[in-house]
């Protein structure tokens, strides 16, 4: 769930851009705050390119990248149902006949990164879809 950043001192700031998203260009005066203001400015895009039924990119694993970001996990969840819906060509009013569910608010929100959706509905919007959520957060055995 990471998407890289470039980091370039441009003078006594850093200009950050991100790859994957050619609209983000933001800068900070340290190096911590152009990652924070670069994370900012990717979920942003997020939102907007949802918004605009523009594609979001794959987030990337962080192996290797000299700066990456990691954003919140609610935030992936709506990205990768959004994604979801439009690989297979469905739309909103799909899911929610699918999900069974009356209020299309309710729906809407699965798809904006501001609302806190509860894990229960992204789950169920997934089970809806056939896609089962699974964690890979190890549970420790007690002793």
């Amino acid at each position: 769930m990471w998407y890289e950043l470039k980091l370039d001192v441009d003078g006594d700031t850093w200009l950050v851009t991100a790859p994957a998203f050619p609209e983000v260009t933001t800068f900070g005066e340290t190096n911590e705050e152009a990652l924070r203001y670069g994370l900012s400015a990717i979920l942003e895009a997020i939102a907007a390119r949802i918004a605009a039924s523009v594609d979001v990119p794959a987030p990337i694993d962080e192996d290797g990248l000299k700066f990456a970001v990691q954003i919140p996990s609610a935030v992936f969840l709506k990205a990768a149902l959004y994604m979801t819906l439009r690989v297979r060509g469905l739309t909103r009013a799909d899911l929610q006949r699918l999900m069974g569910e009356k209020n299309r608010t309710s729906v809407d929100r699965l798809f904006n990164i501001e609302h806190k959706s509860k894990l229960e509905s992204m789950d169920a919007a997934f089970r809806a879809l056939g896609i089962p959520l699974f964690s890979d957060v190890p549970f420790p055995v007690a002793a």
